[in-house]
């Protein structure tokens, strides 16, 4: 097949486009916006450039150092590249990395108004097997002329302005909402361009998947065990519902967004705050969750409502289709009310 003529097509809407296309609706943005997500989207082609040649490269292996997870090197090569891209756009002040432990601060002559919380390579400690693994980021706007403090970082989910994730897998996906729908983009290697293939994504109402590491099936809570318990032995005469769980945060949420259902990290015995960080996972997913039509609950309270108290804070997590969600919120809402 003659691809030739592909290249020279106009009809393609790339990233690029997109974004300039969302930021012409927000004038006050000044094109700081489309410089950042340009420079997060570079990050994101790097890391999976690094991502495919991992084995080759001899990037595995431990760094020597931990985060109370296993943490490989192509971890630290990932968050030195993408510390390195959003500090050099020029337009941010704060950066929360699940790999450094204290926030960034941008120094005054490269400082804009932008702060992003990112996992610069979530599920890493999969790419031993080969399976997708991804970057997660959100991006909050702070206040004009005001001097960044930690506090800007610690703001509730609903307050971003923009959450995406990039998934490096048999291709590489970059899928992100402005706050007006969710799309998705394939990166075209021929290109080198990120091109639009899933515009518009709505999760479906109701799914017929459930996620969640039932490994952990003893220590969980009553209104979880119950929920399982339901997918897997419905007693309202619907067929049962399908297992499928990665252990890859990008992973198991991109099925569940394209293909519906719901996927779990609940509190337990053994977590009893949750296991995902609330900054650059939860709150992310939960953004883009929501855009889609779906919902995020973290067993409490909605989970874009929830204001962290330190940048790594974990949560309790249960998002996918709306249905599916209001199913595990009407058992914990039976929980509370019986205590």
């Amino acid at each position: 097949m003659d691809h030739s003529a592909d290249a020279f097509r106009t009809d393609l809407m790339t990233i690029t486009r997109f974004v300039l296309n969302e930021a012409s609706k927000y004038p006050e943005s000044r094109g700081d916006f489309s410089i950042l997500i340009s420079n997060i989207v570079l990050g994101c082609k790097f890391v999976c450039a690094a991502v495919n040649k991992a084995g080759l490269a001899k990037l595995i292996g431990l760094a020597g150092e931990t985060n109370g997870e296993e943490q490989k090197k192509l971890d630290v090569l990932s968050n030195e590249v993408f510390v390195k891209a959003l500090v050099s756009s020029g337009r941010t002040c704060i950066l929360v990395s699940e790999e450094d432990e204290e926030a960034t601060f941008v120094e005054t002559t490269k400082r804009g108004r932008y702060c992003v919380v990112f996992d610069p390579l979530d599920g890493s400690s999969n790419i031993d097997c080969g399976v997708s693994i991804g970057t997660i980021f959100g991006i909050y706007m702070m206040n004009d002329g005001e001097e960044p403090t930690l506090e800007g970082a610690l703001q509730p989910g609903k307050n971003m302005v923009a959450a995406g994730y990039c998934m490096y897998g048999s291709s590489c996906t970059f899928v992100m909402s402005t706050g007006s729908g969710v799309n998705g983009f394939t990166l075209d290697p021929s290109l080198g361009e990120f091109i639009l293939t899933h515009p518009d994504i709505r999760i479906p109402k109701k799914g017929k998947i459930y996620s969640v590491n039932e490994g952990n099936a003893k220590n969980w809570d009553g209104p979880t065990a119950k929920y399982v318990e339901k997918c897997k032995f419905p007693t309202d005469g619907s067929p049962a519902k399908s297992l499928r769980y990665i252990g890859s945060m990008v992973a198991d949420v991109h099925r569940t967004l394209l293909y519906g259902g719901i996927f779990l990290y609940p509190a337990d015995k053994k977590s009893p705050t949750g296991k995902l960080r609330v900054l650059y996972e939860v709150f992310p997913m939960s953004f883009l969750m929501e855009q889609a039509g779906g919902q995020s609950f973290t067993g409490k309270e909605r989970s874009l409502d929830l204001v962290p108290k330190h940048i790594h804070e974990r949560s309790p997590i249960f998002l996918g289709s709306y249905d599916d969600v209001e199913e595990i919120k009407a058992l914990y809402a039976a929980e509370a009310k019986n205590s």
